[in-house]
């Protein structure tokens, strides 16, 4: 694992917190160079779909004229949403790398054979990512 791109991904999860979005930040890699990144916009933009790694994998595509990110691997710090994760299938990215947990049933999402998941631990993320999500309760 290359703590650089998920040092990116980080990045990008700061903008979407300093813009009182949900911190979440995606990067995508192929043969260590970046490819893309992004960061959750939903609220900002009132659009369920524009998730960190949906806007992430759609700038891919762009920047590589295909749909096909089999070489692509993604850094992104929070577990993908299951519309996501499904995303990911389709653009056959091989690896998905993050830090925090969803809280997603994961038996009926994850289960594609291609893809590798690896879970990492980033302390002050994850307590920057509860104390977002503590104060948008509060």
């Amino acid at each position: 694992m290359n703590e650089k791109y998920m040092d990116l991904a980080i990045k990008e999860a700061y903008k979407a917190y300093n813009k009182e979005d949900v911190p979440v930040g995606a990067v995508i890699i192929s043969r260590d160079h970046v490819i893309s990144k992004a960061h959750n916009t939903k609220n900002i933009t009132n659009n369920a779909t524009n998730h960190a790694e949906i806007l992430a994998i759609s700038k891919a595509c762009k920047k590589l004229g295909t749909w096909r990110l089999n070489d692509c691997t993604m850094y992104v710090t929070l577990e993908p949403c299951p519309m996501c994760y499904g995303a990911i299938i389709e653009s056959r990215i091989k690896k998905v790398v993050y830090i925090a947990d969803s809280d997603y049933d994961k038996l009926h999402v994850y289960n594609s054979k291609n893809l590798k998941m690896e879970k990492i631990t980033n302390s002050k993320y994850i307590e920057d990512l509860t104390n977002f999500f503590k104060n948008l309760r509060s």
